[in-house]
């Protein structure tokens, strides 16, 4: 199906959904309406009011007044809930206009919400925000890393090394990569300081720990690490359990995919609580050898007093991956045998290299075959956090947090110069060599630890947050000789090469949401950041790297929340990101072009319908960029791709999403986002073999092109039905044509690809357990061929241009099946 096509079918089904709903909208006339207070009959503004079982529900107002209007006449149950106070329920049968209060009491225990409570976005908060709740998560929680389970979220563009969802995953909202979005669990950052990527293999099955996700679209709300420059997704673990409880989950699937876990907890005994979690992974892969091997364990002990909670966290992780980095060439994927040699001819791989991708399969081809090709790491986080909520109803956090980081990833080299490793020649006999066979080992050995903090309080017409922190990295990089063929005097285990990074980053916020009125809030969040930035010695192919960098970002959101009714929201927001160079950004540049920081100017306008029975939100966006990094072909003095500063670039677009129930069995939710992405004045380099002695690189003046890995449109549908336990989902999703450098060829070039999943559950409650759940996941339902990533290089020879590239082929039809038993 054509994206125009697809575009067209896709909003006519929405704007359907919506007439048919104002067709009934008719039919509803009662209104029910009251207030939210506390015991001392203080109101409660932003308390939330639900109707349960429906997808309606309201936040009070200044005065803790809420209001639902033109409700059908009929039995509901409605909930309020609010921050450190037990939430209440009642159940009403609605014949006329209805007032009706609900006096809420301070909570027994201070839960774990608290503690994200001042990085995330309220209903009030003009933010796009999408929450993925617990149970949405659990769905599909068979053993695939976080970013394929927020896969169906809008913007979101999942990929996979291995292709099948298991070890090296990536993922990229509105376009923007994982390096630019900020990622938090419980307020700490989980950004590496200096690469500012997040490695989930490093953290398998992190999921089965976590109580729910929110992602922020755009700069979103101050929050501490890496600086926001398209998304956040803040994390919550799992809160207190009340009640002991044991859970035991077993999965398996397609390319011999197992996952174990098992969970327990003590519930909560005169004020404390113990929950451990411990899981282990394994696949084969889709991608020939691409194995996984991923162990990790979860433990939290804590106290949970009326006004104070102490919680300690260690999460630990271990992860054994053999390495498909490099993906599958373009010429094996079309079987383009001159292709494949003329890797060789032109020295881009060796003649056994090429042997072997003849012979390989065109789908699953890893150039890799050492047995040891592998990435080791180990990771453990170590987190101390303290609540406190005063009787004027101040809460106070208080986090310290240590990582400690350390692995390697180890590579056969053949016939290598030992000048790379600066080594001299061997003389042999009467032979002198100057390149042999290597067994290297990378490393990286680092800690990471600091303290965020915050104070909130709610007021009447005023929400008002004040937080920080101080983080700081220390982080050993060094390249160690495992083995030579011929090692002459060679000590094998020294290191040629040894750097170390260390980074500190301060910030500190301010947020208001001042209500105007009943129906006009105000919000403003200031923050500023600090960034101390070093490193010393050399890098991998032997230059020094050493220097030093400092910056001091001022970072400010300002926007309106306009509350037409209960059912209807718009608010449009202002913001400034700007985001420091990482460390590969650094290491690679030239010395007398070196990368300044990045600035967004983010654009939001959203529109929120909520009824009972059906939901609908439309976000339009421009982010406007200055001194984006991006790749343009530019080389550094060893001939490594840089990224450098562009002067100007954007994201522009529309976001649909709409949920509704189709039956009393069946719902409906999707979303689509329609967008350009384009980079101004775009000037390509390419290395010219011609030109080799000079190194001078031809220069392409291209205009407005298309940025990289920028679909201009995504969209996911799920059809579900639920009955008695029983449930079907149906998934679609669509993913347009992505370029994979930033001159708008077709010849470098993703097609667009659409995949379609189904899942199955069943859960009933035997005698002996609580609950017994079978899940039956099945990916690619219709076994669509397809590639979610690449990566390209270009260059000339002999007058003609040519590429040498690998592509991400993601697997077939495939499946998962679970067992989840509850005591």
């Amino acid at each position: 199906m054509s994206t125009n096509k697809f575009n067209s079918l896709f909003t006519k089904v929405v704007l359907l959904l919506i007439f048919q709903f104002f067709c009934f909208e008719g039919f509803s006339q009662l209104t029910l309406k009251g207030r939210v207070l506390n015991q001392d009959g203080d109101p409660l503004p932003g308390a939330a009011v639900v109707i349960k079982g429906s997808m309606h529900g309201v936040s009070t107002n200044a005065d803790g007044e809420y209001q639902f209007e033109n409700l059908k006449s009929g039995s509901y149950e409605l909930m309020a809930s609010f921050l450190a106070f037990e939430p209440q329920t009642q159940e009403i049968d609605l014949r006329s206009d209805l007032t009706l209060d609900f006096v809420l009491e301070y909570s027994a225990i201070l839960a774990d919400e608290v503690l994200v409570s001042a990085t995330r976005a309220d209903a009030k908060t003009p933010v796009v925000v999408t929450n993925v709740s617990k149970e949405e998560l659990s769905e599909r929680n068979l053993g695939q890393d976080i970013p394929m389970l927020l896969s169906l979220t809008p913007s979101f563009v999942t990929s996979s090394d291995a292709g099948a969802g298991v070890g090296y995953t990536g993922f990229r909202i509105r376009g923007s990569d994982a390096n630019r979005i900020n990622v938090t669990v419980d307020g700490i950052p989980l950004n590496d300081s200096e690469s500012h990527g997040v490695y989930w293999v490093n953290m398998p099955d992190f999921t089965s720990s976590l109580d729910d996700i929110q992602i922020q679209r755009g700069v979103g709300t101050s929050t501490s690490g890496a600086g926001a420059f398209g998304a956040s997704i803040n994390m919550q673990t799992q809160n207190v359990n009340t009640q002991p409880y044991a859970v035991i989950s077993s999965s398996a699937g397609s390319f011999n995919t197992f996952k174990n876990t098992l969970k327990f907890g003590t519930g909560l005994k005169k004020g404390f609580a113990f929950d451990t979690r411990l899981s282990k992974i394994t696949s084969d892969g889709f991608i020939d050898r691409a194995s996984s091997d991923l162990q990790s364990a979860y433990f939290s002990a804590g106290y949970y007093g009326d006004r104070t909670s102490v919680k300690a966290n260690v999460i630990v992780g271990k992860e054994k991956t053999y390495q498909a980095w490099n993906g599958v060439p373009k010429v094996r994927l079309e079987n383009d045998e001159a292709g494949m040699q003329r890797y060789a001819d032109h020295g881009l791989v060796s003649q056994e290299v090429v042997d072997h991708m003849l012979t390989s399969d065109s789908r699953t081809y890893n150039q890799y075959t050492y047995k040891n090709e592998t990435d080791n790491y180990w990771q453990k986080h170590y987190r101390l956090f303290l609540t406190h909520l005063f009787k004027d109803n101040t809460k106070f956090n208080l986090a310290f947090h240590y990582t400690q980081g350390e692995g390697y990833y180890e590579q056969f080299k053949k016939n290598d110069k030992l000048k790379k490793y600066g080594l001299s020649p061997i003389l042999i006999g009467t032979d002198t060599i100057k390149k042999t066979d290597f067994i290297r080992r990378k490393w990286l050995d680092n800690d990471f630890y600091g303290t965020v903090f915050s104070f909130s309080k709610n007021m009447q017409g005023l929400d008002l947050v004040a937080g920080g922190g101080w983080n700081k990295y220390d982080g050993d990089h060094f390249g160690e000789i495992r083995w030579m063929k011929n090692a002459g005097d060679t000590f094998l285990g020294d290191k040629y090469y040894d750097n170390k990074g260390t980074k500190e980053e301060y910030n500190a916020y301010v947020k208001a949401n001042v209500a105007v009125d009943n129906s006009l809030s105000l919000y403003a969040d200031l923050q500023v950041r600090g960034i101390d930035y070093k490193i010393k010695g050399t890098d991998s192919d032997l230059r020094d790297v050493s220097q030093k960098h400092d910056f001091l970002f001022f970072n400010p959101k300002l926007g309106v929340n306009y509350e037409f009714n209960e059912n209807n929201r718009l608010f449009a927001s202002f913001s400034i990101a700007n985001r420091e160079p990482n460390r590969s950004n650094y290491t690679d540049a030239k010395p007398d072009n070196v990368p300044t920081s990045e600035r967004l100017y983010d654009y939001e306008l959203s529109y929120k319908l909520s009824k009972e029975n059906f939901l609908f939100e439309a976000n339009l966006f421009y982010m406007d960029y200055k001194d984006q990094l991006v790749l343009t072909g530019e080389i550094n003095d060893v001939g490594g791709a840089v990224m450098v500063n562009v002067d100007k670039s954007y994201r522009t677009g529309i976001e649909l999403s709409a949920s509704t129930n189709l039956t009393k069995y069946i719902s409906w939710k999707g979303n689509l986002s329609l967008s350009k992405n384009k980079v101004k004045n775009f000037v390509e380099h390419v290395d010219n073999w011609d030109n080799w002695e000079t190194g001078e690189q031809t220069i392409n003046e291209l205009g407005t092109t298309d940025l990289a890995f920028s679909p201009n449109v995504t969209a996911n549908s799920i059809f579900s039905y639920n009955k008695s336990g029983f449930g079907v989902q149906f998934i679609s999703q669509y993913v347009g044509k992505q370029y994979i450098d930033n001159s708008s060829n077709n010849d470098r070039s993703l097609d667009a690809y659409s995949v379609s999943n189904m899942n199955f559950s069943y859960e009933f409650k035997p005698k002996f357990a609580e609950s017994l759940k079978f899940n039956v996941l099945v990916n690619n339902v219709f076994n669509a061929e397809y590639e979610s990533n690449a990566w390209v290089y270009s260059y000339i020879y002999g007058g003609e241009r040519f590429a040498m590239d690998g592509y991400f082929p993601q697997a077939g039809t495939n499946f998962m099946a679970g067992l989840s038993l509850t005591f």
